[in-house]
């Protein structure tokens, strides 16, 4: 990693701590839930992303530096909570996708912050079970 991109990664993740705390308690946020590699227990995670049909897709600003993807790899069942009600899937890393085209494609706000953040974008897709 470059280290333009390792301080947008320490600035991101400081902005993160703050905020996330205060958006998992948004109750039409889009959380996805994932279990913890080393401790097991669940960890949510405010994301951004688009329901087409059933797949939730989202794309990581760090890639797999970050923590939820660690943990998807982890152990791909995940929970994600779209307008309020909790999805069970499971989540498919898709490091040949085109993660800036495929930001195209998701809600704008989100893929204007990932593109400003981001540094080894990666695109995730969710198969929901429901």
């Amino acid at each position: 990693m470059t280290s333009r991109a390792a301080r947008r990664y320490r600035i991101a993740t400081a902005f993160q701590r703050r905020i996330n705390p205060v958006m998992r308690r948004m109750p039409l946020q889009t959380l996805l839930e994932t279990t913890g590699r080393v401790s097991g227990l669940p960890r949510t995670t405010p994301v951004g992303g688009r329901r087409a049909g059933d797949a939730f897709w989202l794309v990581s600003e760090f890639g797999e530096r970050s923590q939820y993807v660690r943990n998807i790899k982890a152990d791909p069942r995940v929970r994600v909570r779209l307008r309020g009600r909790w999805h069970t899937g499971t989540a498919v890393l898709l490091p040949d996708d085109d993660p800036r085209a495929r930001l195209r494609r998701l809600p704008r706000l989100n893929g204007v912050a990932v593109r400003a953040f981001g540094a080894q974008l990666l695109t995730v897709r969710i198969d929901l079970d429901d």
